[in-house]
Parts: C-alpha cells; structure tokens; sequence
C-alpha cells in the first residue's frame, strides 16, 4: 500500500487525533494542578483553559472513532469543527505575535481593574510586589493598592510594582504561546485536509459494492 493510500490516510488522522487527545489532557492537567496549587485561582483564565482542553479532547475522540470506522458524518462535522477551531486558533495566535508593550501595558490594567481586592493581595503575596503600574493614569488606584498591599516586601520598605515584574516576561511568554498557537493551528488545517482525503477514499478490504 502507498503512503497516499487508505491505510496510510486512516493511520495518519489517528495518529494526529492521538496527539490532539495528549494535548487536551495536558492543558487539564497542568490547569487543574495550578488551580488546586493555589496560583491565582480566583482568575476565570483557569477555567478557560481546562474548557479548550476538554473541548480539543472531545474533537480529538470524534476524529479517532471517525477515522478509525470510516464513518461519514462523524468525519465531516470533525473537518467543519476543526476548521473553526483553526480560524480561532490562528486568529488569537497572531494577536498574541502582534502585541507590543503598550497595549500590554492596557490589558494589565484591564484585567487588574476586574479583579477583586482579595485577588490583587493574593498576587502581590505571590510575586512579592505592591501595586500595579506606579504612572498617572492610575495613581489613585495604586496608591490605594500600595496601603492594602502586607506583602513580606512591604516590611522591607522597598517592593518592586507587580506590573513591573509582569511585563518583564510578557513578551517572551506571549512570543512563547503565539508560536506554538500558530504551529499547532497548522497542523489543524493537515487534520481537516486528511479527513477530508480519507472520506473521499475506499476501503480496499470493505465490500466493492458498499459505500463507505
């Protein structure tokens, strides 16, 4: 049998179904020990991440059992489904490449001003710090995080500003996930391309008379 056979079609898609499914397992795993760690549990990001594991986990399953009975409609709501996914996917990939410092800088504070009181000291103990951003836009704000922060850096009588020591590594981090957003949105786009080869070809053991 070729390699742009049936066979090799119907071993390709699983084995990508097959690393789609570790993916969403580890993006649970990791998520779910963060939020049962304690790392900024309260922030719904937690939340958001364990729903796309789930949701790429049952994808994955719909492609494997699919791919594996040549199903029909099963394989072509998994192409729909997956391209939709791509879109998205790529879409958020290049907004996290495109991102520069200053609008960084306004999603900080967007998020900072969503959050409640016993979040903003709960980060503050973790990083050590005090405050958001020390600039005009939000010095009353700051100010007033500044006299509720009891951070251990507090006594010390010197801190560094969370958004500060968050920014440092903003940019590497949303380099880090655009990238491999990207890479993996790629590889969606094989996924539908294969399901797509593999419904449109016949299994040479099946019955000639058969539609599959």
């Amino acid at each position: 049998m070729v390699c742009g056979g049936f066979t090799c079609s119907k071993n390709a898609l699983c084995s990508l179904n097959v690393v789609y499914m570790l993916v969403g397992l580890l993006l649970i795993g990791v998520a779910a020990w963060g939020k049962g760690f304690g790392i900024v549990s309260s922030i719904h990001i937690i939340g958001g991440v364990i729903a796309v594991g789930v949701f790429l986990l049952l994808i994955a399953i719909v492609g494997l059992i699919g791919a594996l009975n040549h199903h029909q409609v099963m394989l072509f709501f998994y192409m729909v489904i997956l391209f939709l996914v791509f879109l998205f996917q790529f879409g958020v990939s290049c907004s996290c490449l495109a991102i520069n410092k200053g609008q960084q800088v306004k999603l900080l504070s967007a998020t900072w001003a969503l959050m409640s009181n016993d979040t903003r000291l709960g980060v503050e103990n973790k990083l050590n710090c005090c405050g958001l951003l020390n600039n005009n836009q939000s010095k009353e704000q700051f100010n007033e995080d500044v006299e509720l922060c009891n951070a251990p850096c507090k006594h010390t009588g010197f801190c560094f500003t969370c958004g500060d020591l968050m920014l440092q590594h903003a940019a590497e981090a949303l380099k880090i996930l655009g990238a491999v957003g990207l890479f993996f949105s790629f590889t969606e786009i094989l996924g539908v391309w294969l399901a797509a080869r593999y419904r449109n070809q016949k299994d040479p053991r099946a019955n000639p008379s058969a539609f599959l």
